[in-house]
């Protein structure tokens, strides 16, 4: 038969760092906020860049949804 004996430290009831895990969920959410920021300037500022615009027009437009995004998403 199986052997079912607790063998790790999580079995035996080990303190859990409830405070290192939630800076990390809280790192992953601001990465995952900004990132999506990120993606989502960079294709307007694109398809801007690319249909009305040019380099210049496109880039200036990248910082400003960037910096509007930053505060918003503060």
């Amino acid at each position: 038969m199986a052997d079912h004996t607790p063998t790790g430290p999580v079995e035996l009831g080990a303190q859990m760092d409830y405070a290192e895990h939630d800076r990390t969920y809280k790192a992953f959410l601001t990465l995952a906020k900004f990132g999506s920021l990120v993606c989502a300037g960079l294709l307007l500022a694109m398809a801007f860049g690319f249909f009305a615009g040019g380099f210049f027009s496109a880039t200036i437009l990248f910082i400003v949804i960037m910096a509007v995004g930053y505060f918003i998403l503060r």
